[in-house]
């Protein structure tokens, strides 16, 4: 695992003295410019020239992240006492060791623990330190890890970890091992009892912390150039016989894999981690309808020709799910990755209020212009775009969040990669999740709702579609290249199949039509927003406080009867 040999292969802080000790400037290991102490402090131990963020202490650490006066030691942590079960002697004894690294840095272990408030929120934290014996994970670190996560799941107030570790204990050996798994453990109970965990991954994170808690909270936050891995570079390198690129386990390789969730700085971490935090579902009470906001008589609704349908519902002037976000949301905070290996650009998620009240909401996301569409594979969900959804959607779940979703694509993305990666797979896992999730879902098709790929954030409670929305197994082109064998029969096909928002209520496949501004969203967004907020609204008046099993079974009622004998 490299335990203390990975700790021993990472740089050292980042920063050099310059001369003596009382200097008063100092060279970033950066940019190598000179930084002038004071500035240096002032800035959190952050570069104004090139961004590098240099280590920080645990101590200086709480006092940046907590609201003043605020910080308390966990007294429910105590000190922990020596602990040397293999009496282990490299070059000295290792009680020797953790007294000197006691000495040195004047704390007791590689972490400190901690409670306190951010931004007003409660919260517990453990903050790692480096400079404690490369801040590598031994039974005292698992012990007291673990006992300030039984702190916040016994008051139930957010668990924050702050990481910077080079692996497991050496000098402990199996003992240090099994701290990966009592760790893991315990975030596994926060799990279950629905408390929100948060790591903050600083530089470095590396082998048996990496591989337990560091990569179980429910967000993961990087500072910018903070590295993270199993293996440290140099064993890779060694193992594999190449050369590695330069930002090989950099968070920013991390977040373009979809392996975090968000890159900030140190000066941002207190405002992310407060928008988390205010996130409590406690005593929210359900929203009140309103009137008119949803039609659900298809004969207030006009007539059009489906195939003008098809053509509005793909006007690139349309808002996107993210202008959606800005005119419904407040503090949102998108969240990213699909915690396997990529962050599909075509499907955006995340938390924020809506209403007052915090939910999660998740969509397909197009664009308007050649190189937006280019960049968001024309709103096309790879598998690691549903596989973010659903982890989106778990964490909802976890937290007792209602869902969101706005559909708005032609399909699924159909390529090779996709299928190697399992996109059917991915699909049924979406709608099998969706099925059983406790908390209130609203679907609304905002554009096209295209095939399994729209199906796969449409299992809902309510299914609602713009006016000028369609909604289709299969795009008017493609049925008709099928049956007709002539894809210009478009028009006949998207007759013939119904999509539109009119035929889709009158069939009970959605449950009401958002009204649109006169001439289409394109030509009043806020306008069209404010009518999306008022249909949200409304469906989240009847589901809201709803007991979670009744949502469940009304849910998976509602899909039963489409297409049964109780149907027709």
């Amino acid at each position: 695992m490299g335990g203390n040999a990975v700790a021993a292969d990472q740089e050292q802080n980042g920063h050099e003295r310059t001369g003596h000790e009382q200097s008063d400037w100092l060279v970033c290991r950066g940019c190598r410019g000179l930084i002038y102490r004071r500035r240096f402090a002032d800035s959190l131990s952050v570069c104004p020239s090139c961004a590098h963020h240099a280590r920080l202490p645990a101590h200086a650490r709480l006092e940046a992240l907590l609201d003043p006066d605020s910080i308390r030691p966990l007294a429910a942590v105590p000190a922990p006492t020596p602990f040397d079960p293999l009496e282990f002697v490299d070059t000295v004894p290792y009680p020797e060791r953790v007294a000197a690294a006691r000495a040195r840095t004047g704390l007791d272990e590689a972490v400190v623990c901690a409670e306190g408030r951010i931004e007003g929120h409660e919260v517990v934290v453990a903050v790692m330190d480096f400079d404690f014996f490369g801040g590598s994970l031994g039974s005292a670190t698992g012990e007291l890890i673990t006992r300030a996560a039984e702190v916040s799941l016994a008051r139930r107030v957010p668990f924050l970890v702050v990481t910077a570790s080079g692996g497991a204990r050496m000098q402990e050996g199996l003992f240090s091992l099994m701290q990966m798994a009592k760790t893991a453990q315990v975030f596994a109970e926060l799990d279950e009892a629905g408390v929100l965990s948060v790591v903050l991954i600083t530089d470095p994170t590396y082998a048996g912390v990496a591989a337990s808690f560091a990569s179980l909270g429910d967000v993961l936050i990087a500072e910018p150039g903070a590295r993270m891995g199993f293996a440290g570079r140099r064993v890779i390198e060694q193992t594999i016989g190449e050369r590695l690129p330069a930002d090989f386990q950099t968070a920013e390789f991390l977040f373009g894999h979809g392996l975090i969730d968000a890159i900030g700085s140190r000066q941002q971490h207190r405002a992310m981690l407060g928008r988390l935090f205010s996130l409590r579902q406690d005593a929210v009470a359900a929203p009140e309808a309103v009137p008119g906001a949803i039609v659900t008589d298809p004969a207030r609704l006009p007539e059009h020709e489906a195939w003008t349908a098809v053509q509005r519902a793909r006007d690139l002037g349309r808002p996107t799910t993210l202008e959606y976000v800005s005119y419904l949301l407040d503090g949102f905070l998108e969240l990213h990755g699909d915690r396997i290996g990529g962050d599909c650009p075509a499907i955006v998620g995340g938390i924020g209020h809506f209403a007052g009240m915090p939910i999660m909401l998740i969509g397909h996301q197009k664009g308007h212009s050649t190189a937006d569409l280019l960049a968001r594979n024309f709103g096309r969900a790879t598998p690691e775009g549903h596989r973010k959804a659903a982890r989106l959607m778990r964490m909802a779940a976890k937290l007792g969040l209602p869902i969101v979703t706005l559909i708005d694509t032609q399909g699924a993305e159909p390529g090779i990669s996709a299928e190697e990666n399992g996109q059917a797979i991915a699909i049924a896992e979406s709608l099998r999740l969706m099925s059983g999730l406790p908390v209130p879902i609203v679907a609304v098709v905002t554009g096209e709702g295209g095939s399994g790929g729209a199906l796969a954030l449409g299992v809902a409670d309510r299914v609602l579609a713009l006016e000028n929305a369609v909604y289709s197994i299969i795009s008017p082109e493609g049925c008709a290249a099928i049956l007709w064998h002539d894809a210009s029969q478009g028009p006949r096909a998207a007759a013939a199949l119904r999509v539109t928002s009119r035929e889709l209520l009158r069939l009970g496949l959605v449950d009401g039509v958002v009204p649109e501004p006169q001439d289409g969203t394109q030509t009043d967004p806020a306008l069209a927003a404010q009518y999306l907020r008022d249909a949200i609204t409304s469906a989240l008046s009847e589901l809201v406080g709803r007991d979670p099993a009744d949502l469940v079974n009304s849910r998976r009622a509602r899909f039963r009867r489409i297409g049964s004998d109780a149907y027709l």
